[in-house]
């Protein structure tokens, strides 16, 4: 009894240690980019919203999120260093590091996709549809979820450590790029938009998942387009919209970007 207790205090210190990590990313980067956001008021996407008014809302739903997202991380980490898993970590090294990186990056984006069209299938979309609150995303919208949303689509952060080689580094860096990344991606202001944002390009930028937001049938990826491109499921004027910004400098209007019809 007294080694399962052992156990649970050795797991408890790193759970306490990753979610404050995770704190101080979220507000660090919550606050440099509404800093950001302030300076720029041009890049603002949705101009005739005003997505601040549930900051406070979305601050209280990401403390949970991010216990919860915390909380799987954890487990896998602690779950690899107790060897309670299908294959050993590869020793890190210069070339181990950035393989797993991407291979988890392509993976979890795969995971994320079909997770988040499961989210809108309308047997689970009461649990997502707290984050869809935000029609206008802020910086602080992205964590702003469920505690059954975060599980499914923040689910990998468990498994992964059980079923590939994985060195923790190359997962706590995707955690930290997500982290940060889905952050600005939510930041409802448009600054990275250009060529590579757009096809042939599986790279996004901002306007990407602000669509999603505002129009709800499209732009179910994280990280790439790829998956949203074969499932048909691309806004139908995304890249026309970042061929605009990339070429004239200004954001389209929401009555220029919106279609008629959601995707089959």
């Amino acid at each position: 009894m007294s080694a399962f207790f052992d156990l649970l205090g050795e797991f408890l210190i790193v759970f306490v240690v990753v979610y404050a990590a995770s704190l101080v990313v979220y507000f660090a980067t919550g606050l440099v980019m509404n800093e950001i956001n302030a300076r720029n008021p041009d890049r603002r996407i949705q101009k005739e919203r005003d997505g601040m008014k549930r900051a406070r809302a979305e601050i209280l739903a990401s403390l949970h999120a991010l216990a919860t997202s915390s909380f799987l991380l954890s487990a896998g980490y602690f779950a690899q260093t107790q060897g309670w898993v299908l294959f050993a970590p590869l020793e890190l090294s210069w070339w181990s590091f950035p393989l797993m990186f991407a291979v988890c990056f392509v993976v979890f984006d795969a995971w994320f996709y079909w997770g988040h069209r499961l989210l809108h299938h309308p047997a689970f979309y009461k649990f997502h549809q707290p984050h869809h609150a935000s029609v206008a995303p802020t910086v602080w919208s992205n964590d702003s979820a469920t505690t059954v949303d975060t599980l499914i689509e923040h689910g990998f952060y468990l498994v992964v450590w059980l079923v590939l080689p994985v060195p923790a580094l190359s997962i706590f860096a995707l955690r930290l790029f997500d982290q940060i990344s889905g952050m600005v991606g939510h930041s409802g202001f448009e600054y990275f938009a250009g060529r590579s944002s757009r096809a042939p390009f599986p790279l996004l930028c901002t306007t990407y998942h602000d669509l999603h937001h505002s129009q709800f049938h499209y732009n179910f990826g994280n990280f790439l387009s790829l998956w949203d491109r074969l499932m048909g499921t691309v806004h139908p004027r995304y890249d026309g919209i970042v061929e605009t910004i990339e070429t004239t400098g200004e954001i389209p209007t929401a009555r220029e970007t919106r279609v008629q019809r959601p995707a089959a």
